[in-house]
């Protein structure tokens, strides 16, 4: 039983009965719901950060620290110090590849080989080609993809780069941190989940190469961290390519790029489609704040999550300071952050993974709720792994009208809450712990 029970930050979801006495006065009938988000919020705000570039650690980091702020950091895991498993082309020889783009074209049937080969032909400067392949081809613009390729071919052919290996921008950004640093970083609360091993363009690579980019990051942050940053990912560069997608949501529990559920609508951060109207019980609504994205549209963002009820707004950074992709200045960050703490009453600040935890298990839970000699109980059922669903979930009950404080017990845990009220009538919001036993309120 988790000590913690009622009022931790984490705590599973329940199968749970709860009994209240009753005496005098009466509760509702179906008088158990549960909150739409945690600890009863308005909405709910993701901080997650992409590519794990210094400066996120060294300044940014500091920043929530100092308001205690939780973060989801997603990581390329290949310049991690310690990591075993680094970027390598899964496939034939890339000799042999390189001699047949003498005599063959680059075409549909050829493209993944090649352009998953391109950044490791054995010479510096190639990866940019795989980079900008891959985007092209993602896009619908597979000719210029096919083109592309041939030229790097020829070019590889004629000598014209240098000897070595050269990783993509991101990855060279991200060099300097240890695992043993991420261990201390997910010990206070910040969770860390797998950007892929080198930051690959996904849509420019085979199978068994997405495969290699997502699983060996996996089995690297399993191995290190543990399986509860096995959760979430982000498959660089923010692609929904289906193809991708549907390869990734087999090894993950949770995308950031995309998690397609019937109750939620996603708005990703290059759209600019508005929230509203929406017929989905939540809306994720992704923001990607630039280099030149001004403090007062960050904050609207945060104004429009705070006064509605199914939003949860995702904010995606990447560079810090003068390092990274689009660079946020500590000063603007810092400022924004403290906006987004000074309204953490009615806001519920959370990871990526805790959110996207409690939507799921909130939308596949069933409450049963009966009344006999006095007593009210209630059943909460979740049909998701208990493995991977481990939060709690907020419960709202209503109570008798002579109640002014509720004994809540669960197991050995018991714990006294005042009652609020609303138009109707006197409730207790409470949190209650999965599939363990009957939790009792009590006058």
């Amino acid at each position: 039983m988790n000590p913690n029970l009622l009022g931790n930050f984490r705590l599973p979801v329940i199968v749970a009965v709860l009994s209240l006495y009753i005496n005098p006065g009466k509760a509702q009938s179906d008088s158990t719901t549960i909150t739409e988000w945690q600890y009863g919020k308005n909405g709910a705000v993701s901080i997650t950060y992409d590519d794990a570039s210094r400066n996120q650690f060294t300044r940014a980091l500091q920043v929530m620290e100092r308001l205690k702020l939780p973060a989801t950091f997603f990581v390329i895991t290949g310049p991690i110090t310690g990591s075993s498993y680094h970027g390598k082309f899964v496939g034939r020889p890339v000799e042999i590849i390189i001699k047949e783009s003498a005599t063959i074209p680059t075409n549909e049937q050829n493209f993944l080989e090649r352009c998953s080969a391109a950044g490791y032909l054995g010479y510096m400067g190639t990866i940019t080609y795989h980079t900008r392949a891959g985007g092209l081809y993602s896009s619908g613009k597979k000719q210029q993809a096919f083109h592309l390729m041939d030229s790097l071919y020829a070019k590889v052919r004629h000598g014209d780069f240098k000897p070595g290996y050269e990783p993509c921008q991101e990855y060279k950004e991200a060099v300097g941190s240890s695992w043993d640093d991420f261990r201390k970083y997910a010990d206070e609360g910040y969770e860390i989940a797998s950007h892929s091993v080198t930051h690959a363009t996904m849509p420019g690579l085979d199978e068994a190469n997405i495969r290699y980019e997502l699983e060996k990051s996996r089995e690297e942050i399993e191995n290190h961290l543990g399986d509860k940053y096995t959760f979430s990912t982000e498959v660089p560069y923010g692609y929904e390519d289906d193809r991708v997608m549907q390869i990734a949501y087999k090894i993950y529990p949770a995308l950031r790029n995309r998690m397609p559920e019937p109750f939620l609508k996603e708005i990703d951060r290059a759209s600019r489609e508005l929230p509203h109207p929406s017929d989905k019980d939540y809306i994720q609504w992704q923001r990607g704040p630039l280099h030149k994205t001004s403090l007062a549209l960050m904050k609207s963002w945060v104004d429009t999550t705070h006064s509605n009820k199914d939003m949860w707004l995702v904010l995606v950074f990447h560079g810090i300071d003068s390092l990274g992709w689009e660079p946020t200045p500590i000063p603007k960050l810092e400022e924004y952050f403290k906006y987004i703490k000074d309204r953490e009453d009615k806001l519920w600040i959370a990871t990526f993974g805790d959110v996207a935890r409690y939507i799921r298990e909130r939308e596949h839970a069933t409450i049963n709720t009966s009344e006999k000699d006095g007593k009210i109980t209630v059943s909460l059922v979740h049909s998701l792994s208990k493995t991977d669903y481990d939060l709690p979930l907020t419960l709202k009950t209503y109570i008798p009208s002579t109640w002014s404080r509720v004994t809540v017990i669960q197991g050995t845990n018991q714990k006294t809450v005042d009652v609020q009220h609303d138009e109707k009538g006197g409730y207790i919001l409470y949190q209650a712990e999965p599939n363990t036993t009957n939790v009792f309120l009590a006058k």
